[in-house]
């Protein structure tokens, strides 16, 4: 047939074609296929191919395509990079999806990494700890041995626990290898806190001490409490030692000499909690970088402003309950803007600068839960049984780890949490080293370890 009559013709034939119904057009299409040959087919094929099977993503701009992929759950994102190389590609690069991802798994963003391909990377990283802490398998324990009595004091820093025990002694371990790497002889102590020179002590005779590490001297000697100091806090730039009493007191030192500078009263429990801390916030009663002082009794947590003056006035009282019917427990969490705190109703969230209470956190059975540690993202509690986990942008418990029968304190000096920045976020770097801590019936020290990614 003639070029111009092939074309005649077609045009009729088309005309008749789209004037049929849906069903004669099947029926006239299956009919041409039954007349073709191989070569017709294979050009069907082709076609068909172009037309019905058009890759999206790789026909639309990389901007688009992001803009579709933001839309998609992380775990279905998983699945489409099985398609094709190129679609594992684009989907892998899309940084803003799997940033969201892992921020929704509590994971901390570094908004400086150029790199496209890393916060893929990095969110299955996030997932594989998540499934690890869900499944109860991100952590492992070990112990410490050396003390022949009970270890009353706990103080962790830096990879580092020091321990103070009924045995009139001191010891500084390597929590990584388990080995000790210094012990001192001192007196009971009650109290712990340390650097890399120094030991300072409170203890059940009334005082404190300050110990050099090197020699196991005792370089001053602080005497003056008439209760046992159950706590202790310094900061060598103030030159300043405060500290907690059976006494009801709480007394604040000149650090190089051991004088007394202040005796603040108002407690009508034992104190056995003052934290030295540099405020992050402005309010009407202090400014960012002053430094202040927070005293905590069964029952009140008190805030004083760090001064000489004789007669110091306490800034606020904060309590859960006026008629005192509800006790606080033995933990107190202060990092310059809030003040936490736990108790039989629930954990308390104070805001720093007005002092209002911002929430109050009740999980299911609160009543026997004490708070270890608090963070933007998460906090770490536990109980008589278990440690928890849990996401405090929902306020459920994500995940625990059981606990064998450790030494209970009602002054909460005989455990602690490790290593902390974790609860801000997790990063992958800061999922290592010591979560928990605490002693044992049989004076030795019961560990709880991040365990190495899988």
């Amino acid at each position: 047939m003639e070029k111009k009559d092939f074309e005649a013709w077609l045009d009729n034939i088309s005309i008749t074609f789209l004037s049929l119904t849906d069903l004669q057009k099947n029926e006239t299409l299956d009919h041409l296929i039954s007349l073709s040959g191989a070569v017709q087919l294979r050009h069907l094929s082709n076609n068909l191919e172009i037309l019905l099977k058009r890759d999206f993503l790789k026909l639309l701009p990389l901007e688009l395509s992001f803009y579709l992929l933001k839309w998609l759950d992380p775990q279905t994102l998983l699945t489409c990079c099985l398609v094709s190389k190129q679609w594992n590609k684009v989907i892998s690069a899309c940084t803003e999806v799997w940033q969201t991802a892992c921020k929704n798994l509590g994971w901390q963003i570094d908004d400086s990494v150029q790199d496209p391909l890393h916060w893929k990377k990095v969110y299955l990283k996030a997932i594989l700890r998540m499934k690890q802490l869900k499944d109860h398998e991100a952590f492992e324990t070990s112990s410490l041995i050396g003390h022949s009595a009970r270890v009353y004091a706990l103080y962790y820093k830096d990879g580092l626990l020091c321990t103070g025990s009924d045995d009139l002694s001191a010891k500084l371990w390597d929590v990584s290898t388990g080995q000790c790497i210094y012990g001192i002889q001192t007196h009971t102590c009650a109290a712990v806190k340390f650097d890399e020179q120094k030991l300072v002590t409170g203890s059940f005779d009334n005082t404190i001490a300050c110990w050099e590490w090197s020699s196991g001297a005792k370089m001053q000697h602080f005497r003056g409490h008439t209760g046992a100091v159950f706590s202790v806090d310094y900061n060598d730039e103030l030159d300043i030692l405060v500290s907690g009493s059976a006494d009801f007191t709480v007394k604040v030192w000149a650090l190089s000499t051991g004088i007394c500078l202040n005796t603040l009263t108002g407690h009508t429990e034992w104190v056995t909690k003052v934290v030295l801390q540099k405020c992050k916030v402005k309010s009407l009663m202090h400014s960012p970088g002053d430094y202040i002082l927070l005293s905590a009794d069964k029952y009140e947590i008190k805030i004083w402003p760090i001064g000489r003056e004789i007669n110091c006035k306490c800034l606020k009282t904060l309590s859960v309950s006026e008629d005192r019917s509800i006790s606080l427990q033995p933990r107190l969490h202060f990092d310059g803007k809030y003040i936490v705190c736990s108790s039989a109703l629930g954990l308390y969230q104070w805001d720093f600068a007005s002092y209002d209470i911002l929430r109050v956190i009740k999980p299911p059975d609160f009543s026997n839960v004490s708070l270890l540690g608090f963070g933007e993202i998460f906090a770490l509690l536990f109980d008589n049984r278990y440690l928890y986990i849990m996401d405090l942008r929902t306020e459920k418990l994500i995940s625990r780890w059981p606990l064998p029968e450790y030494r209970k304190s009602k002054r909460g000096s005989s455990f602690l949490a490790g290593e902390m920045s974790w609860l801000n976020g997790l990063n992958g770097q800061n999922d290592m080293g010591l979560v928990f801590a605490t002693s044992m019936p049989d004076h030795s020290i019961h560990l709880v370890l991040w365990k190495e990614h899988g």
